[in-house]
């Protein structure tokens, strides 16, 4: 079976078979779809990112030069340790309507109904391209597609719009928050706990910043609101504490990761401001981890009516998960999250797609062809 006649499920199959965990290089998955998709024409770029070993695929059907619509998915997904899985992860099991495996609703399901449907979208004549935007890193903290948008202006016309296919149910979002995270670092000076005149305590040097941490997201919660959200506050945690060794023995390092989720029109980063001045006076070290802003497509944007069209359904105002669906939004490009399966699903063993839902998700693609054919 070539790559052209892969039914949906077969290509699920193929890129579940892929341990594209985050964080680890990707070229067989990328390469896997570079080559199958220029054997049918398509213009395909791979996009390297900084690390060297993880890239972004681009490829465009129909006219480039014309604004168009992107599909917009990630290649890589999150470790499958759990001991629950009733299988192989990275082979997709078949149970009746569920198709199993790691990635099959987050959010390789899309992928794979877009990829799918590429041979049918190349058939019909296009007006206005429909461009396929894969990332990489994105389940780190969006780390991938900045640089997949960096690139953008050379490869296509400013598209008109994209589609996200974060799992949503197929239902349109048109807002999401956004998120910043942090890691904090405190060094000591080890040494025997019964003489600590001796020693320095990295975990005592971190407390004045976790009680800025905690201070800063108790006054969140009376800070602006955006009912569209649940909570309807932008809130900040502490996440991950380690330090120390032993109850004997001071500790010489500690570390804090801390995150922030903004509502729209609030930018995460100035959420932890109150924490990097407490670090900075304190003397400890912050890491910047991941940034990416809030989601905001007005009710009565173009895209929002597109995709009202396409999915029949009426859009959601908005989730508390975060997308790559931000970025897009801040690089000039309206976005709109529209996804098969369920985010209750994701990051689970046992983790699922229905085959109704993958074959929906064609359907809804079919239609984009479809408004943008002649």
């Amino acid at each position: 079976m070539t790559f052209q006649t892969l039914t949906p499920e077969a290509m699920l199959a193929r890129l579940v078979g892929f341990d594209s965990v985050v964080g680890r290089p990707n070229a067989p998955i990328i390469d896997f779809l570079r080559e199958g998709l220029s054997v049918q024409g398509l213009s395909v770029h791979v996009l390297p990112g900084p690390e060297g070993d993880r890239a972004n695929l681009f490829a465009s059907i129909g006219p480039e030069d014309r604004p168009g619509y992107v599909l917009s998915g990630h290649l890589d997904v999150v470790p499958a340790s759990e001991p629950d899985w009733r299988g192989d992860p990275f082979t997709l099991r078949e149970d009746g309507e569920r198709l199993i495996g790691r990635g099959a609703c987050d959010m390789k399901g899309f992928v794979a109904a877009a990829v799918a449907m590429v041979p049918e979208l190349a058939r019909m004549k296009l007006r206005a391209p429909i461009h396929l935007a894969l990332s990489y890193d994105e389940e780190a903290g969006c780390r991938g597609v900045p640089h997949l948008l960096a690139a953008l202006p050379g490869l296509c016309a400013p598209p008109a719009g994209a589609i996200i296919g974060e799992p949503s149910n197929l239902t349109p979002v048109l807002a999401h928050k956004g998120k910043a995270a942090i890691r904090l670092s405190a060094k000591g000076v080890a040494g025997h706990s019964s003489r600590p005149d001796l020693g320095r305590n990295a975990v005592h040097h971190l407390v004045p910043v976790l009680a800025a941490a905690v201070e800063q997201a108790q006054a969140l919660q009376s800070g602006p609101q955006d009912g569209r959200f649940a909570p309807s506050w932008s809130s900040l945690q502490i996440g991950t504490l380690a330090g120390g060794q032993a109850i004997n023995i001071i500790p010489d390092s500690a570390q804090a990761e801390i995150e922030a989720r903004a509502i729209a029109g609030v930018d995460p980063s100035d959420l932890l401001t109150p924490v990097i001045d407490a670090a900075k006076a304190a003397g400890v070290d912050v890491e910047l981890l991941s940034r990416y802003p809030a989601l905001a497509l007005a009710p009565d944007h173009p895209l929002a009516a597109l995709i009202t069209r396409l999915s029949a359904r009426e859009p959601l105002g908005a989730v508390s998960y975060g997308t790559e669906a931000g970025l897009f939004q801040a690089a000039g490009i309206p976005a709109v999250i529209c996804g098969p399966g369920d985010i209750s699903r994701a990051h689970k063993p046992e983790e699922y797609l229905t085959r109704t839902e993958l074959h929906a998700t064609c359907a809804l693609i079919r239609r984009l062809g479809e408004t943008l054919s002649d």
